[in-house]
């Protein structure tokens, strides 16, 4: 990543605007945790040999309903809905502390409303922001 392009320096400057930040983190965690929630849950039914019809089944769910929760890019699942189809699977839906060395680019600036570096906050954003790349199965 590029740090002088327009954009990511237009970013950092945006950044610098405590509402802006805020929502850009907040946002930016919403979608990393949904990701990586949602690919989990995926992988667990992977391994568990069940379809996506099979898995909406098991939650009295439409299988559209699974495929959209599953397959979409912008994929917004209710936190019963997760709950639901993790238990089909074996698994629960737990909250974890952030690790200490990145609770310092994400709390402080939300705490704050501010970021000592914003291009740094900006590229560890985006970092989490990418998609992750799931093993084959």
């Amino acid at each position: 990543m590029s740090k002088h392009t327009a954009f990511w320096e237009d970013l950092s400057r945006d950044l610098q605007d405590p509402e802006f930040l805020r929502d850009y983190v907040v946002e930016s965690m919403r979608i990393s945790t949904i990701d990586s929630v949602v690919n989990a849950i995926d992988d667990a039914r992977e391994a568990a040999g069940l379809s996506k019809a099979e898995l909406a089944r098991a939650i009295q769910k439409e299988p559209a309903t699974i495929r959209r929760l599953l397959s979409s890019e912008s994929a917004n699942p209710t936190l019963g809905t997760l709950a639901e189809v993790a238990a089909v699977l074996g698994l629960r839906i737990t909250v974890e502390p952030i690790p200490e060395a990145e609770r310092g680019q994400i709390t402080q600036p939300l705490l704050e409303g501010r970021a000592a570096d914003p291009m740094k906050l900006a590229e560890h954003l985006e970092e989490l922001r990418r998609p992750r790349t799931r093993l084959p199965a």
